[in-house]
């Protein structure tokens, strides 16, 4: 545990990408091959579930340190964060701990999960007395499940290919899947990624890494001179779904999601569609719900997703199918440094064979006419375009040295809304409030004057009167401001705080806001009874009363656009 607390001390103190791969390969280097492959796993996004819930580790915090609860919320408020609050507040270990990270984890932190709550309680309080504050934050970031670092995935991919001479693509391909939480981290599937014998990803189920597009930029009016002629790019629509990988090898499925977990059992119809295949095929696409012969709303398919038990209900309701648009593998082949034209001509004869569906390829005459087409993406319930040059090799993540994918969506849905919750950010914005609630009127007001009297009566504690104006909560948003930007808004929101609620405040309305999201959906969760995705802040309104901000009726009108 020391080594690698002492790891990520380093890994979060550096800006520096060199000195961040110095690092993690001077770790990697000297240790045990058990303790390299939970750091692998943990650097790399794995997340192990939560064992003790964090109200209980606020608690016990506040017991062993002898703290009253409220001061102990208030250091928890000005620090942001609670792992560092408990290893703060707690008082000087009286033993010293030299186990190393995998019998931490295996031996002592996943059999906490079994244990009941006063055997958690005593075996949490004596780890916390083994340890120093820095050990004591990674291990309850750890027991919490809420461990992250400040080093991406890519860099101990490539520390890793530093370190053992194997090229860094290889070491990617053979991370696939790594992270998922049906199979724990062995000396051997770490040794099997440094390892420089010729393995192929068809000893398994193995995926490839996923290439990822970027946003295009600019206007449809100057495509021609940005990205060239529009007959150099295979134009598709872009679906939204779950992209996933179908993995056929050894005459057996595996689903992949873009997430690197393994999600073949979830949708057993797309499993026995693929059967089918051919062995040494892998297809890259997109899991949708298809109903009438189109794509369902997302918030269908997150019906599919939250269900541990999939009913023959579910099953007849909530249809999914695969929606393909490349292939990377085929006959065993890996295909991705082909050109996009010749991988599309092999997909296309795999779905001519094997009945798949297949992602059409919209074919223009000019970008006017396909930017023409764009604005029917949300009613043909699609995010806008997927732009693939006709050589692009498949890549892996986010880069354009391999090829390249633009996505071409939509302009997101707009609203302006009125600021009444705010909580505290984390880390560096631990001591700024960010986190924002946001309202719209549950019909137009009158004028000025009706929506100031909401204004005081919130002011003045007055519950809303069933049927009169009010403001309804409907998002959450905390990105789209610089940090100039949320200092302002933070000074206004202690200024006006009327109450407070644990770490949320409420506060007087007095602030509009433009949001932006990606869709709209029905949720009877919420008391607006909406629900959107990807909500971010545009801008902060100034220029617009509060009376002027938008209602219920603006967001209902989105859901007759759609349809």
């Amino acid at each position: 545990m020391k080594a690698f607390t002492a790891l990520f001390t380093q890994l979060d103190s550096s800006t520096a990408t060199s000195a961040k791969v110095e690092a993690l390969k001077r770790y990697f280097g000297a240790a045990q091959a058990q303790d390299a492959a939970w750091a692998t796993y943990f650097l790399s996004g794995g997340k192990p579930r939560q064992v003790v819930p964090t109200g209980s580790l606020r608690l016990l915090a506040c017991r062993r340190a002898e703290l009253p609860e409220w001061l102990f919320e208030e250091s928890y408020q000005a620090v942001g964060d609670l792992a560092e609050t408990i290893a703060h507040v707690l008082p000087a270990p009286t033993t010293q701990s030299d186990l190393s990270l995998s019998v931490w984890v295996e031996q002592r932190l996943l059999p906490l999960r079994d244990a009941d709550a006063p055997e958690q309680a005593a075996r949490v309080l004596t780890y916390w007395d083994e340890l120093d504050a820095p050990e004591r934050f990674i291990l309850t970031k750890l027991i919490g499940g809420g461990f992250r670092v400040g080093v991406s995935k890519l860099l101990v991919q490539r520390a890793l290919a530093e370190l053992s001479g194997v090229d860094a693509k290889v070491v990617a391909q053979r991370m696939m899947g790594y992270t998922d939480k049906t199979a724990l981290p062995s000396a051997e599937n770490y040794l099997r990624l440094i390892s420089t014998s010729a393995l192929t990803p068809a000893d398994s189920g193995q995926p490839y890494p996923f290439f990822l597009a970027h946003p295009v930029e600019g206007s449809a009016a100057n495509f021609d001179s940005t990205l060239g002629p529009v007959n150099h790019w295979l134009v598709e629509w872009k679906y939204d779904g779950i992209r996933a990988q179908v993995v056929k090898r050894n005459s057996r499925v595996w689903i992949w999601s873009r997430g690197e977990e393994l999600v073949t059992d979830r949708f057993p119809e797309v499993a026995a569609a693929m059967q089918a295949l051919p062995n040494g095929t892998v297809l890259d696409g997109e899991i949708l719900v298809w109903k009438d012969d189109a794509p369902a709303a997302f918030a269908l398919l997150q019906q599919r997703i939250g269900r541990k038990t999939l009913t023959k209900k579910i099953l007849v309701e909530v249809p999914v199918t695969f929606m393909s648009y490349d292939v990377l593998e085929h006959g065993g082949i890996d295909v991705r440094e082909q050109p996009q034209t010749q991988r599309r001509s092999t997909l296309e004869a795999l779905a001519a064979e094997h009945a798949l569906r297949l992602s059409p390829i919209q074919v223009r005459a000019s970008w006017a006419e396909l930017s023409a087409l764009r604005n029917e993406a949300r009613a043909r319930g699609v995010e806008g375009f997927m732009l693939k040059h006709i050589d692009a090799r498949y890549g892996q993540g986010r880069t354009k040295r391999d090829g390249t994918w633009w996505k071409w969506k939509t302009e997101p849905l707009t609203v302006d809304a009125v600021l009444i919750y705010a909580q505290a950010g984390h880390g560096r914005r631990a001591s700024v409030y960010t986190d924002y609630t946001f309202a719209v009127w549950n019909r137009a007001p009158l004028n000025a004057a009706e929506a100031q009297a909401v204004v005081d009566a919130i002011a003045a504690r007055q519950p809303a009167v069933p049927g009169a104006l009010q403001l309804v909560a409907f998002a959450k948003a905390y990105s789209g401001l610089t940090d100039e930007e949320f200092k302002g808004v933070d000074k206004v929101i202690r200024a006006t705080t009327l109450e407070k609620f644990g770490p949320v405040r409420s506060v007087k309305p007095s602030m509009v806001f433009e949001l932006g999201f990606e869709g709209i959906n029905r949720s009877p969760r919420h008391k607006s009874g909406i629900a959107v995705r990807f909500p971010r802040m545009l801008r902060i309104r100034d220029d617009k009363p509060l009376f002027e901000a938008d209602s219920l009726s603006t967001l209902e009108g989105f859901f007759s656009s759609q349809k």
